[in-house]
């Protein structure tokens, strides 16, 4: 979905309280009050079975086509069919939207819906007492409620007097609806989840007209099932409308003043990801191979660039993570954008071949979408913690690039930095998403043509050195003396002819060599290549001159950047830096690091980055650490940083 919005005036989030009412709209007798929130967080939640993630993701499409920002949290299990009616698996979709700027997915739902007692049980710790609770009744069956550990009904025993509570007998309403469809009820109770959407649509005003397409054409070579959620999806709406249960629907007003002009789209991680790919090859108008091997979370990216043939687009599903990278390093080596895709179990896989890409020092993007681990770990669940694997995880001296985008747009950005550099350095470059952005969305602005940076490259067309006797040779490892980068001959080309392999190679004429000395030189050579990379100065967000620094790195920058606003709406004084280069660093990082008397670095992981903040700056930086497979609260940071401030 796009939406044209503008910006006048740069409006932050003080981020303090989700849902505030900011006024009251009145219809005319007999119709039901209108109040104006400037946002709101709501949370679907159910079996995996119950379409949670499309519920969510078709709310969050008519969120973006009415022009508010958001961002969302899908949350699900790793089992493809979970077991029904268990806290293990329940699957969630948790949506934040404003009229005004933000920057996370929010802390605290204002509004659960719970299809069955695993549902409200699993997630009634994180509501905030007055919040909305929607919940299925049919599914609070005596069996349902013991098989998660409620002896007597939540909702008859007072544990939930402290929420607006709202009882909904959701599947026999569907059922009810479709009466007249040719369908079992089983059939029928499956489009329940569109009655709810459609409830939740006429609550928050949202558009309907971009859900009933969708559903057309998803199921356009089934017209019954298509009529038939459309009627669940139009039930629902008009149940909200009619029922006495909901006395009061909301506006969240578009976030006219959030974003600058532009046409956006909402976009996640992954197609940010697929897109930035694509516009890369354009910009560099090289062929885009991909050589990748399905993965959670990973395996989107496949998925998408699979349907842009159209684009000079090659994608390869290999039969495993070492025959991915393999093939992506031969499309490379005979001129093409070589690309694999992964997460933190493939890399390790990988790891001779990008090895071996430094050695042969090609282009290749290596692309890491981590996950909770080790081993199999939470194949669905988010972790930071393959940092030091992608600077450390190959044997020898094998230095690699690293880039690491900050939210799910930025992903599209972050892939045309990593293909710059690969292309202009001759390296393998490994780029560090994660599961949170990989599977989460916010609103993109989709860029010009003349705003994207030119990436082409020249390839070796004939001799490049000449020997003792005059004669003219080409030497494929004769270097550029600005960037270290050898050139790049494309196999075929008459003259070009030159030795590839793993093998230490001569300086110069890369021909094997077992010297010790020129070992030592290319070693050194590779490293220096790598740590001349030119990349931007940090940028420090310091208004107030701070005692306190907070760096962050990937993920991690919304809810850092959400604390820091809180606090600062609070009166503190604190300031913030946000890290996409991670090797090498940016050149000014030590400067900034000094400039402060404490630096406090969040990490999804047991401090990776502090690790190598510590061993490079010898800066005492302070790490705040979670690994439970969640983002950050911005309220859990900002009473971490507080304590830092303090203390």
């Amino acid at each position: 979905m796009t939406s044209q919005v503008s910006r006048t005036a740069e409006q932050a989030e003080a981020d303090t309280a989700d849902g505030a009412v900011v006024g009251e709209q009145r219809r005319p007798a007999g119709t039901k009050d209108v109040r104006r929130l400037d946002r709101v967080i709501i949370r679907f939640a159910g079996d995996s079975g119950d379409g949670m993630q499309l519920t969510g993701d078709r709310f969050t499409s008519e969120t973006a086509s009415f022009g508010n920002d958001l961002s969302t949290l899908p949350n699900f299990p790793a089992e493809i069919r979970a077991p029904a009616g268990t806290l293990p698996g329940v699957s969630s979709f948790q949506l934040h939207f404003a009229d005004h700027d933000i920057l996370t997915p929010g802390d605290a739902p204002n509004v659960l819906v719970a299809m069955n007692p695993a549902a409200l049980k699993a997630n009634i710790g994180d509501l905030p007492r007055g919040a909305e609770i929607i919940v299925n009744t049919d599914e609070f069956t005596k069996r349902a409620m013991q098989k998660v550990g409620y002896a007597v009904s939540p909702l008859e025993d007072g544990s939930l007097d402290g929420y607006s509570l709202h009882e909904v007998p959701l599947t026999t309403l569907t059922v009810e609806a479709l009466k007249d469809f040719d369908l079992s009820r089983k059939e029928a109770e499956r489009s329940k989840n569109m009655f709810a959407l459609g409830l939740l649509s006429w609550m928050y005003h949202r558009p309907t007209e971009g859900t009933e397409k969708f559903l057309r054409t998803k199921f356009a070579k089934r017209p019954q099932i298509a009529e038939a959620n459309l009627a669940a999806y139009r039930a629902g709406w008009n149940f909200g409308e009619t029922t006495e249960d909901f006395a009061v629907s909301y506006e969240i007003a578009p976030a006219t003043t959030a974003f600058p002009p532009g046409l956006y789209r909402n976009i996640s991680g992954n197609l940010a990801l697929a897109y930035g790919l694509i516009a890369a090859s354009r910009q560099a108008d090289l062929p885009l191979f991909l050589g990748s091997y399905p993965i959670t979370p990973a395996s989107d990216i496949l998925h998408e660039l699979s349907r842009h043939k159209n684009f000079g687009v090659r994608t390869f599903q290999a039969e495993d993570e070492i025959a991915g990278i393999g093939a992506a390093l031969g499309a490379a080596f005979g001129g093409s954008l070589g690309v694999t895709t992964t997460s933190g179990p493939g890399v390790a896989l990988k790891s001779e071949t990008i090895g071996l890409a430094v050695s042969l020092e090609l282009p290749l993007l290596v692309i890491d979408i981590q996950r909770g681990g080790p081993s199999t770990g939470l194949p669905t669940k988010t972790e930071q913690a393959d940092l030091l694997q992608a600077m450390f995880g190959r044997n020898g001296e094998a230095p690699v690039p690293i880039v690491a985008p900050r939210t799910p747009a930025d992903c599209f950005d972050a892939a045309l930095e990593a293909v710059r550099i690969a292309l202009t350095y001759r390296t393998p470059v490994m780029l560090l998403s994660d599961g949170y952005l990989a599977n989460g969305s916010e609103p993109w602005r989709i860029p010009e043509l003349d705003e994207l940076p030119d990436l082409t490259v020249q390839f070796a067309q004939g001799p490049n050195h000449t020997l003792a006797d005059g004669s003219e040779v080409f030497w494929p490892y004769k270097r550029d003396p600005q960037t270290l980068a050898r050139p790049w001959a494309v196999p075929g080309t008459p003259g070009l002819e030159h030795r590839i392999g793993g093998i230490e190679k001569q300086d110069g004429t890369g021909n094997i060599s077992y010297d010790p000395a020129n070992h030592d030189f290319m070693v050194r050579t590779r490293q220096a290549k790598i740590d001349g990379i030119d990349v931007p100065d940090l940028a420090v967000d310091d208004p107030h001159e701070a005692r306190t620094l907070v760096l962050g790195w990937g993920s991690t920058y919304g809810p850092i950047t959400a604390a820091v606003r809180r606090l600062r709406a609070a009166g503190e004084s604190i300031a913030q830096a946000h890290l996409r280069h991670l090797n090498p660093f940016p050149r000014n990082l030590g400067t900034v690091l000094g400039r402060y008397e404490k630096v406090v670095i969040p990490e999804m992981n047991l401090g990776q980055l502090a690790t190598l903040i510590r061993a490079k700056y010898l800066v005492d930086a302070h790490s705040y650490n979670q690994v439970n497979g969640m983002p950050f609260k911005a309220e859990q940071l900002a009473t971490a940083l507080k304590e830092a401030i303090d203390g």
